[in-house]
């Protein structure tokens, strides 16, 4: 067993990231929808039930966007054990460090993305 020493792989303190964030999220909307079980506001003509819907909804799409993140790392992560990361997915050229150290679930080269 070997001691890894340094700051962690990219991949790894972005997946770290992006479950913190799912859990802190999920928490937060678990809030929410329990706070609106206890008022008696209604949604569509209570303008504090609309506030609680709006934040409801807010919510639950920052916990799919990062939900879609932690897939993306997932996916890049898979990409790594397949000797595939770091190609274009399609052109198939290599993608430029620099756009994998900004962005390292990356799958396309810069010019494919534009």
């Amino acid at each position: 067993m070997s001691l890894r020493t340094g700051p962690p792989d990219p991949l790894s303190a972005e997946r770290a990231a992006a479950l913190a964030q799912i859990a802190a999220l999920t928490r937060m909307f678990d809030e929410v929808v329990d706070a609106s079980k206890s008022s008696n506001a209604d949604d569509e003509h209570d303008p504090e039930g609309a506030t609680i819907a709006f934040e409801r909804q807010q919510v639950a799409a920052l916990l799919d966007q990062a939900r879609r993140r932690l897939a993306d790392v997932d996916a890049a992560v898979a990409a790594v054990e397949g000797g595939t990361y770091g190609r274009c997915e399609t052109c198939g050229r290599p993608i430029a460090p620099e756009r994998l150290a900004a962005r390292p679930t990356a799958r396309t080269c810069i010019d494919c993305a534009r």
